[in-house]
């Protein structure tokens, strides 16, 4: 069995925009960064530390990694630890691009969004389907080449969303029932194709930061 610490990315100015971030390369902002610091403050009290860090090639998750990296494997570069398999979804012609644009210039497709479907995707990106595919591909390819160890991995909300689905097998149709956090301590235990969750969505460390914004798609769905 692998001990996965999973950690969505910090603040970032298009998480305060409410944008499709996708695979966009946007840099955190200044919350984005206290709240890597803090986390590596956390992480550094962690008994038994943290065997190996792995995050998504997107700079934001490089730039949540890179202070946990000087307290666990300071002789390291994070460049040399990215996997771009554990990227956000792929979401096409609306990457970059604000909800209320996405709605104007796209209506038909956000309407399709609004439906929460495993099997749609925006025009040029990923479906649910594929998405889920490549993120739990890399799951188990990383607690397999780790077994045994603990194993902190810098990723997207999104792509904690399927980790979260497939542990609780909740399917991939409807929208996200899981609070994800920017800088939260989650963590999952795998054993082969099982995921269990040991502990979600814990920000004790962010407890006096400003409160961050919330894409609550419960309250989007079209039904």
């Amino acid at each position: 069995m692998t001990e996965l610490i999973l950690i969505r990315h910090g603040e970032t100015d298009w998480n305060r925009e409410l944008r499709f971030q996708g695979h966009v390369d946007v840099p955190l902002n200044s919350t984005g960064r206290e709240q890597a610091r803090r986390l590596a403050e956390r992480l550094a009290a962690e008994r038994p530390p943290v065997d190996h860090l792995i995050c998504s090639d997107l700079i934001r998750t490089r730039e949540t990694a890179a202070p946990s990296l000087q307290v666990y494997f300071p002789q390291l570069s994070v460049d040399t630890l990215t996997d771009a398999s554990l990227r956000e979804q792929h979401f096409g012609v609306v990457d970059g691009l604000r909800v209320d644009d996405v709605k104007t210039g796209h209506a038909d497709a956000w309407e399709r969004w609004l439906r929460f479907e495993a099997d749609y995707g925006m025009p040029g990106g990923e479906t649910t389907r594929q998405f889920h595919t490549r993120v739990m591909d890399a799951v188990r390819r990383i607690a397999q080449q780790h077994a045994g160890r603990k194993v902190m991995v810098v990723t997207h909300g999104g792509v904690l969303d399927m980790i979260w689905r497939t542990a609780r097998g909740t399917g991939l149709d409807g929208p996200r029932q899981s609070d994800i956090p920017n800088a939260g301590l989650n963590r999952v235990r795998v054993d082969g194709d099982t995921v269990e969750v040991l502990d979600w969505a814990d920000v004790r460390h962010l407890a006096d930061l400003p409160a961050q914004p919330v894409y609550d798609q419960k309250k989007l769905v079209v039904r």
